[in-house]
């Protein structure tokens, strides 16, 4: 993370930080989401290796996320929610086919350029995953949970007055 920081930050972006080992950036820019997307997939490809998918989101858009969550009460732990942001929206088709499915206790829900998994038992025991999203619905997307989403949300608050900041997924 140390490396992505310094690559960011020598790229011109500012106010980089990371969030430990995590794949989440928040940085200023006044360029669009969509262009902070294009040059960070290029900077990492280049200077790091990996080509990865890169998902930005502001501020706003993760606290709308957040503020968007249908899995809320006591019957929906937080630490069993995940926050999943796609990186453009997925067909409808696609959608509609995968909420017919049952996932038995695991629950999903898709709203366009994001989607809830309420996942009960340990996540690396669930059929719900990234990877199973990312295949069904043919979009790269990056899935975070309640504690990493907050803390961007709350460290791109710290900055909303100077600039829009963005959040970086891999």
């Amino acid at each position: 993370m140390a490396q992505l920081r310094q690559v960011l930050s020598d790229a011109g972006f500012q106010q980089v930080r990371t969030w430990i080992q995590s794949g989440n950036a928040v940085l200023r820019s006044d360029l669009s989401a969509k262009e902070v997307e294009l040059r960070v997939h290029q900077l990492i490809k280049e200077h790091i290796g990996p080509d990865l998918a890169i998902v930005v989101r502001t501020g706003h858009e993760l606290r709308q996320m957040l503020d968007n969550n249908p899995f809320l009460g006591d019957e929906y732990p937080i630490a069993r929610v995940f926050f999943v942001s796609f990186q453009e929206s997925p067909a409808e088709e696609k959608v509609q086919a995968l909420l017919a499915q049952d996932f038995g206790q695991e629950k999903l829900r898709i709203d366009g350029m994001s989607a809830y998994m309420f996942i009960p038992q340990a996540f690396s025991d669930s059929k719900l995953s990234n990877n199973f999203l990312e295949r069904k619905l043919g979009v790269a997307a990056t899935t975070r949970n309640f504690n990493t989403i907050t803390k961007m949300i709350a460290w791109a608050e710290e900055e909303q007055d100077v600039a829009t900041p963005h959040k970086i997924s891999s």
